[in-house]
């Protein structure tokens, strides 16, 4: 049997479509069967029927389709009001977070924690998001989205990563060589790396991960970041940690590593490489990069920043709570294994 409307579905099921279901729920069709004759998903259906069917004496569903179309309207009026716009209290403490940058999901938790014995302040981070990113809805001020990790106005779905082709760097020792506890994140000391670049590519600043903690370390390339400027940016960086938090440090092949020989030398830190276009070997830094885009944008110049400024930003961010750490920050976790190691 057909379905009655021949227009296609639309967001909400219409009356037409709800008498199609009660019709041939009374054949015994099945669920997914009368799904596929509406273009619709099973569970929509099933759903359906459940919301605005009635109970036949607590035991057997009873589905009539005009009733259940006056109850699917009933609960439609719209606009109805938000969660962040009904409570000024939860609105306020998520707008200064997001201006402090702290992340939706960031923000949900320290709800949670702050407020345990009061549901009314717990919520979601896609609600956050929506209260920023649907029009009309004017819960949160649309200018906090600046302060988000991306920056954007409008939500954009993920892209696929740039890859790159190998570079020619001499004496590689690649990441499959590094040694197992670096790959599973139990002992501190093994970094991730990597530079982001300022306007014309004239400038950058070197950005150093801890794996195990996620603590950032920042070095200034206000000039040049070829490869003897980088080498020497992150030695003077290095050599500010004591020698047991300085195992091993990973990098993809870019032309600005062409001296970790000589940084191997001075650091007693060895260099391994990720493969080629696998961004994902360096996850913790690549995330923290996109951190930082928050503070040093895209297509600024670099190097009007200060080391003052570069210290204030690396701080903030160890100062934040992540959710891989339990919701700890990672200044508490590099301390708490400091102390332990003590």
């Amino acid at each position: 049997m057909a379905a009655s409307a021949s227009s296609g579905p639309s967001r909400y099921l219409r009356e037409e479509d709800r008498i199609h279901i009660a019709d041939r729920l009374r054949e015994n069709a099945s669920i997914r069967q009368i799904a596929a004759e509406l273009g619709r998903s099973p569970s929509t259906v099933s759903r359906e029927i459940r919301r605005n069917g009635a109970l036949w004496r607590g035991k057997d569903w009873v589905y009539r389709p005009h009733a259940a179309h006056r109850r699917a309207e009933q609960r439609r009026p719209r606009p109805k009001p938000g969660k962040i716009g009904e409570n000024p209290e939860l609105r306020d403490f998520i707008q200064h977070h997001l201006e402090r940058r702290w992340s939706p999901e960031q923000i949900c938790q320290a709800l949670t924690a702050r407020f345990p014995d009061r549901p009314e302040m717990h919520l979601t981070h896609e609600t956050i998001y929506q209260a920023l990113y649907v029009q009309g809805r004017g819960e949160l001020r649309r200018e906090l989205t600046k302060a988000l990790r991306t920056g954007r106005t409008m939500r954009r779905p993920h892209r696929q990563s740039y890859k790159r082709l190998p570079r020619n760097i001499r004496d590689m020792v690649m990441i499959s060589e590094r040694p197992a506890e670096a790959a599973d994140r139990a002992v501190p000391g093994h970094w991730e790396g990597d530079l982001i670049i300022g306007k014309g590519g004239k400038s950058a600043i070197a950005t150093l991960v801890e794996r195990s903690t996620r603590y950032v370390m920042l070095a200034h390339l206000p000039g040049e970041h070829n490869a003897a400027a980088t080498r020497d940016a992150l030695v003077t960086t290095v050599r500010t940690l004591p020698p047991h938090l300085r195992r091993s440090r990973t990098w993809d092949q870019g032309s600005e590593m062409a001296a970790h020989k000589t940084f191997t030398l001075a650091t007693d830190m060895p260099v391994y490489f990720c493969d080629p276009g696998s961004p994902w070997q360096r996850g913790s830094n690549e995330n923290t990069n996109g951190l930082l885009r928050q503070y040093f944008a895209k297509g600024t110049d670099l190097s009007v920043h200060t080391r003052e400024h570069l210290d204030a930003v690396a701080a903030e961010l160890n100062g934040r709570p992540r959710k891989t750490l339990s919701w700890q920050t990672p200044a508490q976790r590099l301390s708490k294994l400091l102390n332990a190691m003590a």
